[in-house]
């Protein structure tokens, strides 16, 4: 390899010189020149001094010789999931201490002022606890079933305002892995403890929408923001029951 004024002239065959007017950047390309120079001597099957080489030739060895393939691989990341831990059992009381009773005829949940002998109309609730993808401080996810059924709470979006539902759910094994994004996230909750056995449930679906009673009694629970004037579920207290798997 001969220096000249102008660059470098590199000697790949006799008759065929190449000449690079500048000098590389780094020693890591001219390290890259040399290695793709030595590839094309390599490879020149054909007398560079022949009639038949042309110039197509040489473009065509030098890019056989340079460009290498490349193989891309995208990894994207895991969805983020609920993770179910355990589960246990609890029935619900709003600060006026009514209990919650289902009302077959229109499946709704409604706050009830129970009397004496009543209490075998009071709903009692299998509580799913979950690990979140990203732990909140103070609030966990559940899930909440209504024991000896296979019904489940859920909120949905029916425009702008966010309504609670009864669903069955025939399937439980679909709830013990729940993904972010999925539209199982509809039956989850985050309970957040704000006093001894007093939580909100708010909806893991739509935030800052709560499950809450109405202040007149024999009224339907709904979903309501922190704004409205009803019993949020900030007051209403979880009387554990028995517990299978982890507590929360």
């Amino acid at each position: 390899m001969a220096e000249v004024s102008l660059g470098y002239i590199l000697n790949m065959s006799e008759g065929l010189d190449l000449e690079v007017s500048r000098h590389p950047l780094t020693m890591k390309c001219v390290a890259n020149l040399i290695i793709a120079m030595e590839r094309i001597k390599a490879s020149i099957s054909e007398p560079v001094l022949s009639t038949d080489f042309q110039d197509e030739h040489l473009l065509s060895i030098m890019l056989e010789s340079i460009v290498e393939e490349q193989t891309v691989i995208e990894r994207t990341a895991a969805p983020a999931q609920f993770s179910r831990t355990g589960e246990l059992q609890c029935s619900i009381t709003d600060s006026q201490k009514r209990d919650l009773i289902l009302v077959q005829s229109s499946m709704e949940l409604h706050a009830v002022m129970l009397q004496g002998g009543s209490d075998d109309r009071k709903v009692f609730l299998n509580m799913a606890t979950y690990v979140h993808p990203t732990p909140i401080a103070e609030a966990r996810p559940v899930a909440l079933g209504i024991k000896d059924t296979n019904l489940y709470l859920s909120c949905h979006e029916d425009g702008d305002k966010p309504t609670l539902h009864l669903e069955e759910v025939t399937d439980k094994n679909s709830l013990l892995r729940v993904r972010a994004d999925s539209e199982m996230v509809r039956f989850l909750f985050y309970k957040r403890d704000s006093g001894l056995n007093i939580s909100t449930l708010m909806s893991a679906r739509c935030p800052n929408w709560y499950i809450s009673t109405a202040q007149d009694d024999q009224q339907v629970v709904e979903m309501c923001e922190e704004s409205a004037h009803r019993y949020r579920t900030k007051i209403l207290r979880v009387e554990r029951g028995s517990v299978c798997g982890s507590a929360v």
